[in-house]
């Protein structure tokens, strides 16, 4: 007589539905908090609808971008201060979205992770909310996958999707000319950009992310998960100052993001004593043994996006970034040549 072998399940491999189901459940206020007009439907169907005339726009032209947190997860995971990298998953998607001069309308996440926590996924997708609600897009969908064998444990990792729309021919950058003015809108931190550098210098230090801070009150661990600074709002008032060009300063600092948004022939010539090194990059570069060239092209070093003004537009921009609570300098010019150009020494 042979003995039957016991039925198998789905949960008995390490993925729970009904786990997937309450996240839903616990997650759809936080997603209406971000309605705006255009959108249709929402979290629950096979897919979302937004309407575009409903949303304001007569001729259309639609604009994508998707992102990740990188690194910072790690911090993130170990540290067990999850909500924040909600914030900066938007923030790395719709700040690249306005640099092409166009407003975000709607935003969808992709949570992947070995084991769901109900709590901890909450609060990344609550962090999530909070960011479109900052940037004005709707959080109209996403995914949850629950994939034992992929990812260690609780581990996970995110991915965000944003679209947005500009009237056709008001992209962005249009007219950058030589003597413009650069407006320099300061970060909340380092953002989301050069943590496996900061891994490394922190694990050179000796310090933990629970020890205290050597630059704040905060954790070490805290304070490094600020979350990335939102520059929509303040980025599309200072549109309709005549701002001509934004560069979201990401991976590769100003070095390399400010070129991009530079037409052939035109550089950049930038003062690095218009602004002080926030204490946080200070600690980078010190612990670190980094030098100046290192710290631009790895980090936003105190200058998380830039404007592209004309002189007579300056006072009205920065009065719009101002406004959306954001901190402003002038940090140079637009110039004749290729590429950047440093005066100064950063300080």
């Amino acid at each position: 007589m042979t003995d039957k072998k016991s039925g198998m399940s789905y949960a008995e491999a390490g993925v729970d539905i009904d786990a997937g189901n309450a996240l839903v459940d616990r997650i759809k206020p936080a997603a209406k908090r971000t309605a705006r007009s255009g959108v249709m439907s929402g979290l629950g169907g096979f897919g979302a609808l937004f309407d575009l005339k409903a949303a304001g726009y007569a001729d259309p032209v639609l604009v994508a971008a998707t992102d990740g947190v990188g690194t910072k997860l790690r911090i993130a995971i170990d540290t067990g201060e999850v909500g924040g990298v909600g914030i900066d998953l938007v923030a790395m998607c719709v700040n690249d979205l306005v640099c092409q001069g166009a407003e975000p309308l709607f935003f969808l996440d992709y949570f992947a992770t070995g084991k769901l926590e109900i709590e901890a996924a909450a609060q990344v997708i609550e962090g999530i909310a909070t960011g479109c609600e900052r940037a004005g897009c709707a959080l109209i969908g996403g995914e949850t996958a629950e994939m034992p064998g992929m990812y260690d444990g609780a581990d996970f990792d995110l991915a965000g999707f944003a679209v947005g729309a500009m009237e056709r021919g008001g992209a962005l950058p249009d007219g950058v000319a030589e003597g413009d003015v650069l407006l320099g809108i300061a970060s909340d931190g380092v953002h989301s950009n050069g943590y496996s550098l900061v891994r490394r210098i922190v694990e050179r230090s000796g310090l933990g992310w629970g020890d205290p801070c050597p630059w704040s009150d905060d954790t070490l661990g805290a304070a490094l998960l600020t979350p990335t600074a939102l520059y929509v709002k303040g980025a599309l008032a200072a549109m309709g100052q005549g701002a001509r060009a934004f560069a979201h300063i990401t991976g590769g600092g100003l070095t390399e993001n400010l070129p991009r948004v530079l037409p052939e022939g035109l550089g950049a010539d930038i003062d690095l004593k218009s602004w002080t090194l926030p204490p946080v990059f200070a600690w980078l570069r010190d612990a670190g043994g980094l030098d100046a060239t290192e710290m631009l092209k790895t980090f936003n070093c105190g200058i998380g996006f830039v404007a592209v003004v004309p002189e007579d537009a300056v006072d009205a921009a920065a009065a719009a970034f101002a406004e959306a609570g954001h901190d402003v300098v002038q940090i140079g010019r637009i110039t004749k040549g290729e590429g950047v150009r440093y005066r100064g020494t950063l300080a």
